[in-house]
């Protein structure tokens, strides 16, 4: 029988290490803020969300673009076109019209118009609705300017509504709904901090990708998103809500580019199971993987490149050669280790996208290794060097052995190196991501190395990336930016470093890092006043 003394040794020899307190988020100087025009997603969710699933959207307005790999910085560097300018006026008309149509208006009229022509209905509407559009209240100002517009119309048309739709299509064009504004100001400490709000719509759009809610929009009312207390009873009730879940959908599909599936194009010829609803389908795969670690079991996310658990439908399961798990739609599945596949790395939505047409490409797949998932710079080549690779020949029938060749040249094989050792390990994958162990009748060999880490296969390689501590510092990284609309400046690396390891220190879990960062000074303030 064991005394009292070794069952608390043995205790302490199997628990897990006691680790030292983080201690306090080290100080912080953001960027100086920009205004971030809306994504077309979240341009689309906030009109959902406003006046209901169904209004008709249009169908053409500014594209959003990426600046490193993410809508989220690039829709603060980036200006509307003079035909952006129109589609969004047209857009706004239309909208308004649908708004006020008979049979949908008792969602934005809170009162009934008592003529033609009557201002204090008029004012009263226009303030409900563009506080929740505007995400602020009209100042008197605004208001007046508004409410003139919907009496001038009115008047000249003798009809209440058609003149309230004028005003109604000027909220909906207007900068303060198209564009973000969270500037911050001086709040008496030396520091630009953003105002209650602000970081509603900023603690909006960074959880749930869509305008703030009435609740959240009555806290910032009160002052209560100024206060520890207050924030973070909003952000636990924002994690805590299913929109969340396209929070980080909406996160995950610009870090991993998974929007790039939407155009995804393979030579049917060659690849006979691509077909044009593929990509969505494998863009689907990996949102639902990736909303099961994060939501359903609160996973270690770096089990994102080891989990042979995932979400299947029938074109997908073609693709991997298994059994589809559902007749119609999704169905969870788990994989065989004798497939060769596991996690993120395995998937179509990386494999095919990182790929030629017809071909796969090591040099494609090494670059997402390296500039998505572990965040350092790889260079593009000199504008005047050919970066072909050889034709195939008896010599070279494998991408390994073509690419070899063209390593010989002392201006490729610096940079071809770093990338290349790392995208061969995929090459037991073909351009559309289905399972092969030749090439042109040769065997694969799919061995390389990661920053002199050697591994067989893409198998072992999604483990070193599990294990590794790149992972989690990139991922830290780019949610940083991608909450923030830009990238990360020398006044932040160490908040930066700070919220990695508190991403470390809780199993690795994405709620946690989400909520540390909402709560963080990097978040709440937006630079030093300037003297």
């Amino acid at each position: 029988m064991q005394s009292e003394q070794e069952s608390i040794l043995l205790k302490n020899f199997w628990s897990e290490p006691v680790l030292e307190p983080l201690g306090p988020p080290p100080a912080v100087t953001p960027a100086e803020p920009t205004l971030r025009r809306l994504t077309t997603a979240q341009y689309e969710n906030s009109l959902h969300d406003l006046f209901g699933d169904d209004l008709v959207l249009p169908t053409s307005i500014e594209p959003d673009t990426a600046v490193s790999g993410l809508y989220a910085v690039g829709a603060a560097q980036t200006s509307l076109s003079p035909f952006g300018v129109e589609r969004y006026e047209e857009a706004a008309y239309s909208l308004a019209g649908q708004i006020l149509a008979e049979d949908k208006r008792m969602l934005v009229a809170t009162c009934s118009p008592q003529a033609p022509v009557d201002e204090a209905c008029a004012r009263k509407i226009i303030e409900g609705v563009g506080r929740k559009v505007w995400r602020r209240p009209l100042s008197t100002e605004e208001s007046d300017r508004l409410t003139a517009v919907a009496v001038n119309a009115s008047t000249t048309l003798e009809d209440f509504y058609p003149g309230l739709q004028y005003a109604l299509a000027a909220i909906l064009q207007s900068p303060y709904f198209l564009y973000r504004v969270e500037l911050g100001s001086d709040d008496g400490t030396g520091r630009v901090a953003f105002d209650n709000f602000e970081l509603a719509s900023r603690l909006s759009y960074f959880f749930w990708n869509t305008t703030p809610d009435e609740e959240l929009l009555a806290a910032a009312e009160q002052g209560l998103l100024t206060t520890d207390e207050g924030l973070a009873t909003q952000v636990d009730r924002l994690m805590a809500d299913e929109r969340a879940r396209e929070g980080v959908r909406s996160f995950f599909t610009e870090m991993l580019t998974l929007y790039l599936l939407d155009d995804l194009s393979k030579d049917p010829t060659i690849f006979l199971h691509f077909s044009p609803d593929l990509g969505p389908s494998a863009r689907e795969e990996t949102l639902l993987g990736i909303e099961d670690l994060v939501f359903t079991k609160d996973a270690d996310f770096r089990k994102l490149f080891t989990t042979q658990h995932t979400f299947l439908d029938r074109k997908l399961a073609a693709v991997y050669n298994v059994r589809a798990p559902a007749l119609e739609g999704f169905g969870e599945a788990e994989l065989s280790a004798d497939g060769g596949r596991r996690g993120f790395l395995g998937q179509v939505s990386f494999l095919a996208p990182n790929s030629h047409a017809t071909s796969t490409s090591a040099t494609r797949r090494g670059i997402f290794v390296r500039q998505v998932l572990m965040c350092q710079t790889v260079l593009p080549p000199p504008a005047n060097l050919n970066t072909s690779i050889p034709e195939v020949s008896k010599d070279a029938p494998t991408l390994r052995d073509r690419v070899a060749i063209h390593l010989t040249d002392p201006y490729c094989a610096g940079c071809h190196n770093s990338m290349d050792k790392v995208g061969l390990g995929f090459e037991n994958f073909d351009a559309l991501g289905s399972w092969r162990t030749t090439e042109n009748d040769a065997v694969i060999d799919a061995s390389g190395d990661l920053d002199g880490e050697p591994f067989e296969n893409a198998w072992e390689l999604s483990g070193l990336l599990a294990e590794g501590e790149r992972f989690p510092r990139c991922l830290t990284k780019t949610l940083y930016q991608y909450a923030n609309g830009h990238a990360e400046g020398e006044g932040e690396t160490e908040m930066i470093s700070w919220l990695a390891e508190d991403f470390a220190r809780s199993d690795h879990s994405v709620k946690a890092l989400m909520r540390s960062l909402a709560l963080s000074e990097g978040f709440a303030t937006a630079g030093e006043v300037v003297p």
